[in-house]
């Protein structure tokens, strides 16, 4: 069994075609193994997939790569994915599982306040981020946890392309669809997948992701931030 670092909060029908699409997606990872899965949501909306076979080991070691885990117990100094679920003037807070706060100063990701760096990033709620767990316990002691060295790598590479548009409470196949029925098949490169619901739409070359998101905005129930290079 193992617990995917990505959450499921959408209800209603757009619930059920996510779950259509995680389901594809699991079977896309490890429809080529010895093994069969059953998929449920966890009541703090992390998907739990359970497997059988000869091959069941390797699969989960295949989803902990492709969506990283949700685990019981955090060890200081190991690296995990957590989701963006809040950000105040003291940092970010990711959901593992456990809240993990992030404060400012471990960020890494620049001058400016978390809201001013979580705009400059376009960092959108529910995003999957990877972080190192510092141990903190109730007495304030031990190491604060900070932003992965990888993660810090990749938010700083959306800064050097073309730009790009991130959304939440979408698939990757809506947020296609959604730009193509908009009449922008041509201003994107890609939609890439940051987790279940969490897309980044890179831009082409001349494309003003500003502009592109008052487009579209009026038909993506979701959070939209800009990356402007």
């Amino acid at each position: 069994m193992v617990v995917l670092a990505t959450k499921l909060y959408v209800e209603g029908d757009a619930r059920e075609r996510s779950l259509d699409s995680l389901r594809s997606l699991i079977g896309n990872e490890i429809g080529e193994l010895d093994v069969e899965f059953d998929l449920s949501i966890r009541d703090d909306d992390f998907p739990e997939v359970s497997l059988e076979g000869e091959d069941a080991v390797v699969a989960e070691n295949v989803l902990r790569e492709e969506f990283g885990e949700i685990v019981d117990e955090l060890e200081p100094g190991e690296t995990y994915v957590g989701t963006l679920e809040s950000w105040s003037d003291e940092g970010f807070v990711l959901d593992a599982g456990r809240p993990v706060e992030i404060p400012t100063d471990e960020l890494g990701l620049g001058p400016g306040s978390p809201t001013q760096i979580r705009e400059r990033y376009g960092l959108v709620q529910h995003l999957p981020m990877r972080f190192v767990y510092g141990g903190e316990r109730s007495d304030g002691e031990g190491e604060p946890s900070r932003l992965a060295d990888e993660e810090q790598d990749r938010l700083y590479e959306w800064t050097r392309g073309d730009g790009r548009l991130n959304v939440n409470s979408a698939t990757r196949a809506e947020v296609r669809a959604t730009l193509n029925r908009a009449g922008h098949a041509q201003d994107y490169v890609t939609v890439e997948r940051l987790g279940l619901l969490e897309q980044s739409v890179i831009c082409t070359e001349g494309t003003d992701p500003p502009g592109l998101l008052a487009s579209v905005g009026e038909y993506l129930p979701a959070e939209l931030r800009c990356v402007v290079p």
